[in-house]
């Protein structure tokens, strides 16, 4: 995978469907470390609530998880698991918190208020995309930065940190799907004379 969507803050959305509340919240999470405390702060913000129905997915291990929390199987985390896959969206936690209000929904109405409610905060919340990049150490004559950092500008190469010494080095971050056109072209385009080494592979 080069590329998902995800979210940097804690969204939220409600409605009331039969007099019963549904709650959506959306939580980013980097870790499954941080999963039974957000869980925790949930069930604190929305003590007494009769269901805390979930789906998160982590990029790291690629880990997914649903639960329907009590509901009749399949009627809840299944729902909200499909808007996450359908919208390509990792490292997020998406609960469906319910106060139940006395009338009952049937398993169609449940799957319907779940998956709904879950759509609809997604719909409302700014995600993000984030790509994979492979940063780069440049080592770059002072003769070659203005044409090096003109023709960077114009790829989309990003420089994230300049340092002028005797030589300018450089952090450059390259969609690493376009890793091999970059070496092969700093190569040419320099005549070997701007040095690199690869450094990491990060999200951004």
């Amino acid at each position: 995978m080069k590329s998902f969507n995800t979210i940097s803050e804690l969204n939220t959305w409600e409605q009331i469907i039969d007099k019963s509340r549904f709650i959506g919240i959306a939580v980013p999470l980097t870790s499954i470390d941080q999963l039974d405390m957000a869980m925790k702060n949930i069930r604190d913000d929305y003590p007494n609530a009769r269901h805390y129905v979930y789906a998160y997915r982590l990029y790291e291990g690629l880990i997914e998880k649903s639960s329907d929390d009590g509901e009749p199987q399949g009627t809840g985390g299944r729902p909200i698991m499909d808007i996450l896959q359908h919208g390509d969206i990792w490292n997020v936690l998406l609960v469906v918190v319910r106060y139940f209000g006395g009338v009952l929904l049937g398993t169609g109405g449940l799957s319907r208020a779940y998956g709904g409610t879950a759509r609809q905060l997604i719909n409302e919340t700014n995600l993000k995309k984030l790509s994979l990049y492979q940063v780069y150490h440049l080592t770059v004559p002072y003769e070659w930065f203005e044409m090096i950092k003109y023709q960077f500008g114009q790829r989309n190469w990003i420089i994230s940190k300049e340092d002028f010494s005797e030589v300018v080095q450089l952090l450059v971050h390259v969609p690493e799907v376009e890793s091999q056109e970059f070496t092969q072209w700093i190569n040419d385009f320099s005549k070997k004379q701007v040095s690199y080494t690869e450094q990491s592979l990060v999200w951004r």
